[in-house]
């Protein structure tokens, strides 16, 4: 089913034009009111004081005032038009710039509902633009991901995706599974024959290649999730590791408190950090010790609870005082427990370190936060640490959605199937049901199959007047 095809499922109201502020609430300089649907031009031009909008060709600009049924003016503004189909939605458009205070802007928004203008809702104007044929669905999910990136190569991928260069590889996947299916499903017409079209040894190194091309994608998700997410990287250690210090160092301000008293730290603080155009969540955790302190223990257990769920692990380790058992068993237990998550020691204190002693322990680096000392070098560290073993650079494709990537491994499972059905010779009809599985699978990801809870799930997170 074709995007264009798809309004009457997912329940679209094409008859009635929307409209939404498009721009963020608050004062400004000027505010975007974005109207979008069938008869939208004439529509606002009921209430737009200057030229006849409806006289007006596409992409233009107009001075006006926007006046009430009454004719009291409510603001001055300008409208640019967009006909369609040459627009973000594929509608006739209209974008208010009026001024941007919050009352004028909804006195505005107000008069333009009052003309038989519904509230859009959110994400409906990017709904409205896949619907209609403006983009596929992969590409507007990117333009979620392009308003909420939180970093510059969270950003890039957004981009890329956008571009549609997702888009480009699981078509190409399609392409290859449609011909598959066509060899087999030739094949299958002449059953009573007993008519042999298929190359079966072509066929199966044409659905190998493809069940590794699938794979060299999916590979790329862990990365994209740490790129459009961010790497959580937790500091653990006993109380007076530095831990809140170094925080502090490296977002440049201080955001946690930072005594001398043990335990000061009593909650998990997170705070976002960009290096290199990757995002980092650090979490400043309460120091790992046994207590009586109601408070402080229910610390302990969150900083316990973010170790679980982090990407990255610093542990950092107080030159100062000597590395006792306990300690160094602590941290081989966390070391353990790390698995293959990427687990990093460092020294702190190092510009009061106690005299070296056979420690038998491999320190990363030792640091010191107050004298920035080896600062540089852990900020490199950690980012080759979180994208160890991940290749990649800005060029770099990379599946950073969960429904893409779930998508992608049922595509997978059923051309691996469709593999196994073909090594142990058994007939077309049976390959031809994982083929078709897998062809619907792909066509998921860029829309050209999809259902209303779909949709419903994917425009939701956007925000209003986008």
């Amino acid at each position: 089913m074709a995007p264009s095809d798809q309004n009457e499922s997912v329940g679209i109201d094409e008859a009635t034009p929307i409209a939404a502020i498009a721009t963020p609430v608050g004062e400004g300089g000027i505010a975007v009111i974005r109207v979008s649907g069938k008869n939208a031009i004439d529509k606002v031009n009921q209430a737009f004081r200057g030229s006849d909008l409806a006289e007006k060709e596409s992409h233009t600009v107009h001075f006006g005032k926007i006046a009430d049924a009454q004719g009291a003016v409510v603001d001055e503004v300008l409208a640019t038009l967009f006909h369609a189909p040459k627009s973000y939605t594929g509608e006739e458009t209209v974008e208010i710039s009026c001024h941007g205070g919050v009352l004028v802007t909804q006195a505005v928004l107000e008069t333009i509902l009052a003309l038989g203008i519904r509230p859009a809702e959110a994400g409906e104007f990017t709904q409205r633009a896949f619907l209609n044929g403006k983009m596929e669905l992969s590409q507007a999910e990117a333009v979620a991901d392009l308003i909420h990136a939180k970093s510059a190569k969270a950003l890039d991928s957004a981009h890329q995706q956008l571009e549609g260069r997702l888009g480009e590889h699981i078509r190409q996947f399609r392409q290859q599974i449609i011909d598959a299916t066509a060899l087999v499903e030739l094949e299958l017409d002449f059953i009573e024959e007993d008519v042999e079209f298929a190359d079966r040894d072509r066929l199966g190194e044409l659905l190998s290649e493809l069940d590794e091309e699938i794979n060299d994608l999916l590979a790329t998700y862990e990365t994209g999730r740490l790129v459009k997410h961010g790497v959580r990287t937790v500091f653990i250690g006993l109380p007076n590791a530095g831990k809140s210090t170094l925080l502090n160092t490296l977002v440049g301000r201080d955001r946690a408190i930072v005594t001398d008293i043990a335990g000061t730290t009593r909650d998990t603080i997170d705070v976002d950090w960009s290096y290199e155009g990757l995002r980092f969540i650090l979490t400043d955790t309460a120091g790992l010790r046994d207590t009586d302190d109601a408070v402080e223990a229910e610390g302990v257990r969150r900083s316990q609870k973010a170790f679980s769920e982090a990407d990255l692990v610093v542990y950092l380790k107080d030159l100062s005082h000597e590395l006792t058992h306990d300690e160094r068993g602590e941290i081989a237990s966390f070391q353990q427990e790390a698995g293959d998550m990427p687990f990093v020691l460092i020294g702190t204190k190092n510009d009061i370190a106690r005299p070296a002693k056979d420690e038998r322990m491999d320190f990363d680096l030792k640091i010191s936060a107050l004298e920035g000392e080896k600062i540089e070098e852990l900020k490199r560290l950690m980012k080759w640490r979180a994208l160890e073993n991940k290749d990649y650079d800005s060029s770099s494709l990379l599946v950073t959605s969960s429904r893409h990537r779930d998508a992608l491994q049922k595509a997978q499972q059923h051309v691996q199937s469709a593999i196994q059905a073909l090594e142990r010779g058994m007939t077309g009809d049976f390959l031809s049901i994982d083929l078709r599985a897998a062809l619907k699978n792909l066509s998921a990801i860029t829309g050209d199959i999809t259902t209303e809870d779909i949709l419903d799930s994917i425009f939701s997170r956007f925000c209003i007047g986008k």
